[in-house]
């Protein structure tokens, strides 16, 4: 089934939600999925509708029939790689808006074959589930290319380094038992129970986690670059301020006190923390500065807050080394006086 719900009707792709549930389908099982361009301007589109729709709190991707996706359709020979020299829209990424961006969880239910841009796609989501007998591969080495989807920065998250320079410099095949016993899918199943698992474990998520709750800890999941110790425990902060009080994590108790299913009543419109999109996440350990009950501090914080956003100056080492300094409200004099320094010669 293809529910538009007011916009214009896909064609390479299935689109359709059921309790809270979106499930997103790569529909050209005739070519095993293989990905087109309209496949992957459609996925965007279908993506950004997920995460603007508050009826939407789990996005499931698969693909119909017997394969996930056979990656690049070469159906027009040696042309899909054709040159790109001059060709200013180019990307190696065809995914412009990507499911890490979508402020819900997305699970890749990988049903079957998953080869080329059919792998680097699904290393984009949070979950994977994976069939057991499912050949998998990064092998555009093996094309005379080389692995795209910004595969060299989510692989090497998901599996380790040496484990992704392995899949990655070999182009080898492998199989899902092999993807779940690396850990770059959570489970490997039956191709059949793929999809209802995938499903399973999105419906808990839909009924059970706060919304805005899901969104910011994903949010910082996918940070780039990773937050230092430090860094993530002042987002942290922020955050857990940002929610206590407000009505979910009132909810939440609640609902586990009374054994009940919760009813979630905040919403991305209305509740998500603009700041996370307003400033790059690295800067944030800036913030941690205001917590001090310092003026001094507060007003250097500040000066290289405003440099920061203004694209001056090259405050990260400063930043950590100061708020690694300071983060504590019962600093040692001379620990502030060293972030003071820190800051000063910062700005």
């Amino acid at each position: 089934m293809n529910e538009a719900g007011g916009a214009a009707e896909y064609t390479d792709i299935l689109f359709h939600v059921d309790d809270r549930v979106c499930v997103i389908t790569l529909n050209r099982p005739e070519s095993l999925n293989a990905f087109s361009g309209s496949m992957g301007a459609e996925l965007v589109d279908a993506l950004r509708r997920c995460d603007a729709d508050e009826d939407i709190r789990v996005v499931v991707i698969t693909g119909a029939g017997r394969a996930f996706c056979a990656g690049a359709d070469f159906s027009n020979g040696p042309a899909v790689f054709g040159s790109q020299e001059g060709n200013s829209t180019f990307s190696a990424d065809p995914i412009r808006f990507h499911p890490w961006q979508v402020r819900k969880p997305v699970i890749a239910a990988i049903n079957g074959h998953a080869v080329g841009l059919g792998m680097t796609i699904p290393l984009q989501c949070d979950i994977r589930i994976i069939a057991k007998t499912a050949k998998c591969g990064i092998v555009q080495s093996r094309r005379g290319v080389m692995p795209d989807a910004h595969s060299h920065w989510t692989l090497p998250r998901i599996v380790g380094h040496a484990r992704a320079t392995e899949i990655l410099l070999t182009g080898k095949m492998f199989t899902g038992e092999d993807a779940a016993r690396w850990g770059l899918a959570s489970e490997a199943l039956d191709a059949e129970d793929v999809l209802p698992r995938a499903l399973e474990i999105a419906h808990d998520i839909a009924i059970n986690v706060a919304p805005v709750s899901v969104a910011v800890s994903k949010r910082l999941l996918w940070a780039d670059p990773p937050p230092t110790a430090a860094a993530m425990l002042a987002l942290e902060t922020e955050l857990h301020v940002h929610l206590m009080g407000k009505p979910d994590s009132r909810e939440g108790v609640m609902a586990f006190l009374e054994k009940r299913a919760p009813q979630w009543s905040m919403t991305l419109a209305d509740d998500w923390p603009a700041w996370l999109d307003d400033r790059p996440i690295s800067t944030t350990a800036i913030q941690s500065l205001f917590m001090m009950n310092d003026p001094m501090m507060k007003e250097q914080a500040e000066r290289l807050a405003s440099r920061v956003s203004e694209g001056t100056g090259d405050p990260s080492e400063k930043i950590d080394r100061a708020y690694r300094f300071c983060f504590s409200r019962a600093a040692r004099e001379d620990e502030l006086q060293s972030a003071r320094a820190f800051l000063q010669d910062a700005t």
